[in-house]
């Protein structure tokens, strides 16, 4: 081909390679939505009690007004009352998580960036448990509100710490692993203060991570904030990018890089917050999930924070379900099992980078 074809052929070329693309990206999407509902219904199936495909059916299609015979009251309970609300809310805090983990990697530079590992999770305990345990704060706050408090209060002294240093990626995480044991020392000593071993006891277990307790009220509140919150996220795909090459390539772009820290920062420990307020600290899922991703689909946030958010939604659904099933009937916290997948992954990242 002569070089006046193969130019004349160059952009409809990059046309095609470029819907082509696109539409492989579409696809995968769709895969990742269908994966996400199939792993729902299956996490709904199984327990120490298992029902049938066509009994989730029956239940979803009369609670939401379909003209279907209903289950015995029992049935009904065991998948509308406990299993569902408990598998859309580990769908909705991995989801959570996990753009939480994508937004501060690309907004710090550092690939081992979380909430979990900068201290934004342990803060959000220590509000949470202030109000549940102290009651400090409890008719203009509540729990969530604590949370939120706490995780915002964690992370600005963080940033209180790096104002000098800047965000050096090894810094970041040494400083976030100091802020993460002054607050569990905290959420510790508050604890200790109540001086009720139930109580100590329930809220230990409840701070490694539990999907126990979620109920369609909280579910609901989830579900706003989350879905809020990876929209704004969203909004600001292509800054990230930016942010990604760091700060000052990002201001050259004409970014307000501290407006756009400051809005991220509290996007991601609203959300942060919430998913503490509602099952405990969970680790590890933004470390994990993101990388995941990034090596399927690539770097550009438009693509990776929708992705990651199905990712991580698929995840915790599984993760919760294996805590579940394990060594039932005994249940094990969430977060017991994040951990064990996320640490030799943290301990990967961190060879591949060099510094192990």
């Amino acid at each position: 081909m002569s070089a006046s074809a193969t130019a004349a052929a160059g952009p409809g070329a990059s046309a095609g390679r470029a819907a082509g693309r696109a539409a492989g990206r579409a696809g995968l999407f769709v895969v990742a939505v269908a994966v996400l509902v199939a792993s729902a219904a299956v996490s709904v199936r199984i327990g120490t009690t298992d029902v049938s495909y066509p009994d989730i059916a029956r239940s979803v299609g009369f609670h939401l007004g379909l003209d279907v015979q209903p289950l015995p009251r029992l049935l009904d309970s065991l998948i509308w009352d406990l299993r569902a609300p408990r598998v859309l809310m580990a769908a909705l805090v991995g989801a959570s998580l996990a753009v939480c983990g994508a937004v501060l990697q690309a907004l710090t530079r550092n690939p081992l960036a979380d909430p979990y590992l900068l201290g934004i999770s342990s803060g959000a305990s220590t509000g949470a448990v202030a109000v549940a345990v102290l009651g400090l704060g409890a008719g203009s706050l509540g729990v969530t509100g604590g949370a939120f408090a706490g995780a915002a209060l964690s992370f600005g002294l963080l940033m209180l710490l790096l104002r000098r240093s800047g965000l050096d990626s090894v810094r970041i995480v040494l400083t976030g692993v100091v802020v993460a044991q002054l607050f569990t020392a905290l959420t510790s000593l508050v604890l200790m203060a109540s001086g009720d071993a139930d109580v100590i006891r329930a809220i230990t277990q409840w701070l490694l991570g539990s999907m126990a307790s979620a109920r369609w009220d909280g579910v609901v509140v989830c579900a706003v904030v989350t879905l809020a919150g990876i929209a704004v996220a969203q909004l600001y795909a292509g800054v990230l990018d930016g942010f990604s090459f760091g700060a000052d390539t990002a201001a050259s772009l004409g970014v307000d890089v501290r407006a756009t820290r400051l809005v991220l920062l509290v996007v991601t420990s609203l959300l942060t917050a919430v998913a503490v307020a509602t099952v405990g600290a969970i680790g590890f899922v933004g470390l994990i999930v993101p990388h995941g991703v990034r090596f399927l689909v690539g770097p550009l946030h438009r693509v990776l924070l929708p992705m990651t958010a199905l990712a991580g939604a698929v995840f915790l659904v599984w993760t919760d379900a294996l805590a579940r099933v394990a060594f039932a009937p005994q249940e094990v916290p969430v977060g017991v099992f994040t951990a064990l997948l996320g640490v030799p992954l943290f301990l990967l990242v961190l060879r591949r980078r060099g510094d192990l």
